[in-house]
C-alpha cells in the first residue's frame, strides 16, 4: 500500500456521541481512567504544537471544522499521521463531550503520560529546579510549569499526596509547558536520598524563625525551590533537611504568598543572579 493510503486510513470521521472511541476517551477526565490508559487529553491547537515542537505528537488527534481550517493544522495533521498517530475529523458536540466544556477548543489531542522518574533526571542540564510538596490546585500546578518554561528551569519534581499534573485543568493552565518541562512524581522519602546523591542545593521558602531575605543568599546551580503546601506550609522536618530557608517580605497583612507566586518570585531571583 503506497504512503498515502496509509495515511488515509489513519484519518476518519466521527460525528456519533455513542461512537466507542469517542466514549473511551471523554473518560480520560477522569484520574483512575487515565492512569489505567497511560493517557491524557490536551485542549487547543497553541498546547498541540508546542507539544509538536517539543516533539511530542497525539496518538489520536480529534478536530472540529474550525480546527481543521486553521493554517497551523496542516503541519500538525501531517505530523501526527508521520508518526501513526490517528487524526478523526469531528463535530463540535464531540469535542464538547470530549473536553467537558460547553465552549471547547477547536482541537483535542490525546496524547501517551510520560513515566519520568528521579533517576531519568540529569541534574546539570539546567540551572533551577522546581519542587512542589503536596500542591493541591491544578491552576497553580500549570503556573508552575509555565514559569519553568519561562526561566529555563529543568522541571517540577511533585512531592507526595500532589494534584494530579495530567489533569485537564492543569494541563490547560500551562499552556504547553507540561510538554517542556520534566515533570516527575515522588515521595520525600524517595526525593532527599535522590538530591544528596549529586550536586544541588535545596532552598527552602519558609516562614519560621531560622530565614534569610530570599535576596541576601547567593544561588549556585543547580538550586532545587522547595515550596509547600497552600494552605498548611510544608513539614518542618522538610525545612529542616533544606540547605536554606528563605522568605520574602510581605509589607500588606497577608501572610504569605500563593505558592505559584512565590515560585515564580524565587525562580526569577535565581535567573537574576545568574544574568547578573
Amino acid at each position: 500500500m503506497a504512503p498515502n493510503s496509509l495515511n488515509n486510513a489513519r484519518r476518519s470521521q466521527i460525528e456519533s456521541l455513542s461512537n466507542p472511541l469517542v466514549k473511551r476517551m471523554r473518560l480520560l477526565r477522569e484520574k483512575r481512567h487515565r492512569r489505567a490508559e497511560g493517557l491524557f487529553l490536551a485542549e487547543g491547537l497553541r498546547i498541540a504544537t508546542e507539544a509538536r515542537e517539543a516533539g511530542i505528537l497525539p496518538l489520536w488527534l480529534f478536530l472540529g471544522p474550525e480546527g481543521a481550517a486553521h493554517p497551523l493544522a496542516q503541519a500538525l495533521i501531517d505530523a501526527t499521521l508521520a508518526g501513526d498517530g490517528e487524526v478523526i475529523d469531528t463535530t463540535p458536540a464531540i469535542l464538547s463531550k470530549l473536553s467537558g466544556k460547553d465552549n471547547p477548543q477547536a482541537i483535542v489531542a490525546i496524547y501517551a503520560e510520560p513515566k519520568t522518574a528521579l533517576a531519568d533526571i540529569d541534574r546539570g542540564t539546567a540551572p533551577i529546579w522546581l519542587v512542589a510538596e503536596r500542591l493541591r490546585d491544578p491552576g497553580n500546578l500549570g503556573t508552575m510549569l509555565r514559569t519553568g518554561d519561562a526561566v529555563g528551569a529543568g522541571g517540577l519534581i511533585l512531592l507526595d499526596e500532589s494534584t494530579d499534573p495530567y489533569a485537564v485543568e492543569a494541563v490547560r493552565a500551562s499552556m504547553g509547558a507540561i510538554f517542556t518541562q520534566a515533570l516527575v512524581q515522588a515521595r520525600w522519602d524517595e526525593f532527599l536520598p535522590w538530591l544528596r546523591s549529586g550536586p544541588g542545593k535545596l532552598v527552602a521558602t519558609w516562614l519560621g524563625d531560622d530565614t534569610q531575605d530570599y535576596q541576601a543568599v547567593r544561588y549556585a546551580a543547580p538550586t532545587f525551590i522547595l515550596i509547600g503546601n497552600e494552605s498548611q506550609g510544608m513539614p518542618e522536618a522538610y525545612a529542616a533537611a533544606a540547605d536554606v530557608r528563605v522568605k520574602m517580605p510581605m509589607m500588606g497583612k497577608a501572610d504569605s504568598l500563593n505558592a505559584a507566586v512565590a515560585a515564580a518570585v524565587m525562580a526569577y531571583e535565581v535567573l537574576n543572579q545568574r544574568r547578573k
